[in-house]
């Protein structure tokens, strides 16, 4: 996220100087653009791959800033989290073997991490929400100890006066708050860059904004958050909520978020848009900027606009501008946000592949997107991507709509094809690259497609986080394979199913703490509920502990099947009386557990308190309940596998 040294909490004056520095860089790149010193008739590409640092459970591994000591590779770099990492690739020119360059050097820097990685007993992992994140993991001392992340956490949450929220509906439902900014860290991207002249910004810009949805659709690998089945790209939804810093009464206004795709096409070029996000979104982090542009202008060099890109730098854009100076020249870039990581490095330069093909191709037959679709359409084509993937219904130029499946195969890959052709990539690894791409639309099988359906084959088999795991150890293998080198890399579109290993140790680390297993679908009853309600959801659910909520949602106790049987014995509610209530039966203040629980500590404690369930809150909230049985069924699976092994 981040490349520039930014101050610590600024005060009013700082900020008030920042925003000057911030106005002078817009009045030097204005200048920049009229006198035609922004580099033209070059087109190079470039990446950032981000990526997940996990232990030896598949579980996040907060070793960030070891690793990157030991790696001691300087194309390496933190990110928001300790268990991120980013990578930022070299340039290069768009032609020849440039695409077999970016995936050789994609191999090395995320060898050289995973080398480091494994010496500390952890490896990295490519994928755009790691299956076995959890809440738990989305504590502050898991933020990267550097001032511009604990900064970016307090500006935000001030701008924000207030948590952040998040509400992803798709097969199921997330509904949640945060009170830090680390709900942005469950997401890790394959960013790629298309440098392009200032002239021709604005087409280009407005091509990308069109060529993202199908891309994307072939390319979504993000179906699960924390344990739920979302979007196909969940990262989309929950990157756009995930620091929204808007207090409820700007969202009313109806102003925008700093992630969002754009409320129209680009009419003039890049000026326009750093403009327009410099008068619309608040400066929230400052940096020293060094000598005055103008002063740089009048000696005849180029300035590094720093304040500018600070401020870009915090405004996120599915396709963001991006101003830079290589070799004492200043050039303007496409990046492209919206592609996850993974889920093998050929299918990620696969991806970059189609979407710098369509680039090239379209850009001549269709010089004027804005003057052939809707801008409306194009929005709805990228939101329809990330939520249903190559299911995806599409709009295209002519208003014809397609399945994304169709459009890709029928219309798109041609035209990639032809775009790399033109822009003299070698004849092999267009074949190579968009071959990937083909085969995958074809079987239908993107990342999270494979990921749903390995879900769906393990189902009634193990646990959810039994599950999770299976996912990422399957994907880590084929991941290593890709690694050794030699031919072995196997693209998403060939993967068998994950599956469920007996393996004792990673059986073991399942079930360690109470929050790995309990039940989380959750039945429960009011104080003032009559108790044949009660008695009604244990039969029907056939549960012999329900816990009791109040009207705020807090937990204030349990009824158990042997409190009902008592009451029966005394007969009450007969005889015309009134008839019994919840509250008269329950145990008020219950004994509770959290989800970070020791399992052994939860038997410890069922045993000295003689209870047989313990609800598990988090704050006030009943999140889960664990009971004797569940306990009697991760005893039973722990001694089938250790007497199988035996």
């Amino acid at each position: 996220m981040g490349e520039h040294q930014v101050s610590e909490q600024a005060n009013e004056e700082q900020l008030q100087a920042f925003m000057r520095a911030l106005l002078d860089d817009v009045e030097a790149l204005e200048r920049l653009l009229q006198d035609d010193r922004i580099e033209s008739g070059v087109r190079r590409i470039g990446a950032e791959q981000e990526m997940f640092l996990v232990d030896r459970a598949l579980r996040p591994a907060p070793l960030a800033p070891e690793v990157l000591e030991r790696a001691a590779d300087g194309r390496l770099t933190t990110e928001l989290a300790r268990f991120n990492l980013e990578a930022n690739l070299c340039p290069l020119p768009f032609g020849g073997d440039c695409l077999r360059r970016l995936e050789a050097e994609l191999s090395d820097v995320i060898g050289r991490a995973a080398e480091a990685a494994r010496a500390l007993g952890a490896e990295v992992l490519l994928t755009g929400i790691l299956p076995t994140l959890r809440a738990g993991d989305l504590r502050l001392d898991n933020l990267t100890p550097s001032p511009r992340y604990h900064e970016l956490n307090r500006a935000l949450l001030q701008l924000r006066q207030g948590h952040f929220r998040a509400a992803i509906h798709g097969l199921d439902e997330l509904e949640m708050t945060h009170d830090n900014i680390l709900l942005e860290a469950c997401n890790t991207s394959f960013q790629i860059h298309l440098q392009v002249g200032a002239r021709e910004f604005a087409p280009l810009y407005n091509l990308a904004q069109v060529v993202t949805a199908p891309v994307l659709a072939a390319a979504v690998n993000s179906p699960l958050l924390l344990g739920q089945r979302l979007w196909h790209e969940t990262r989309i939804a929950l990157f756009e909520t995930s620091i929204d810093t808007r207090p409820t009464d700007r969202e009313i206004r109806q102003h925008r978020p700093r992630v969002h795709f754009g409320d129209g096409w680009v009419r003039e070029g890049a000026l326009e848009i750093f403009r327009e996000d410099i008068a619309r979104f608040r400066v929230i982090m400052t940096a020293e900027t060094g000598e005055p542009p103008a002063a740089v202008l009048a000696r005849g060099e180029v300035p590094d606009l720093k304040a500018l890109r600070v401020h870009n730098g915090t405004v996120y854009r599915w396709n963001r501008p991006c101003y830079g100076v290589a070799e004492g020249i200043a050039h303007l870039r496409i990046e492209s946000r919206a592609l996850p990581a993974g889920p093998t490095i050929l299918d990620e330069v696969a991806n970059a592949a189609f979407f710098f093909g369509l680039m090239s191709g379209l850009a001549a037959e269709h010089p004027r997107v804005d003057l052939e679709m809707p801008f409306e359409d194009a929005k709805a084509n990228f939101f329809a991507a990330a939520r249903h993937g190559l299911k995806a219904q599409l709009t295209w130029f002519g208003g014809q709509s397609f399945p994304a499946a169709e459009l890709v195969l029928s219309r798109l890959l041609p035209a990639a094809r032809a775009g790399l052709s033109a822009a003299g990539i070698d004849a092999a690894d267009i074949d190579r690259y968009l071959g990937v791409v083909e085969e995958r639309v074809r079987r239908g099988q993107t990342g999270a497609q494979w990921a749903l359906g390995s879900l769906a084959a393990m189902a009634g088999h193990g646990t959810p986080e039994m599950q999770h795991r299976a996912l990422c150890a399957a994907t880590l293998a084929r991941q290593r394979e890709e690694a050794r080198g030699g031919g072995a890399a196997r693209p998403v579109h060939t993967w068998e199913p994950a599956a469920l290993e007996p393996d004792l140790d990673l059986l073991r680390d399942s079930y360690r703490t109470v929050g790995q297993f309990m039940s989380t679908d959750l039945f429960t009853v009011r104080p003032t509920d009559i108790v044949d309600f009660a008695a009604s959801v244990m039969e029907w659910r056939h549960v012999r502990h329900v816990p009791v909520e109040d009207d705020r949602g807090r937990l204030v106790g349990v009824v158990s099947h042997r409190a009902l049987l008592r009451l029966v014995s005394r007969g009450a509610g007969q005889n015309g009386s009134a008839p019994p209530t919840v509250a008269s039966i329950m145990l008020p203040d219950p004994v509770t557990i959290t989800p970070e629980t020791p399992t052994l500590e939860a038997m410890r404690i069922m045993r000295e308190q003689r209870v047989a369930c313990l609800p598990v809150v988090s704050g006030e909230r009943l999140v889960g309940i664990v009971t004797e049985r569940d306990l009697l069924d991760v005893s039973a699976r722990l001694l089938e596998v250790f007497l199988r092994e035996g």
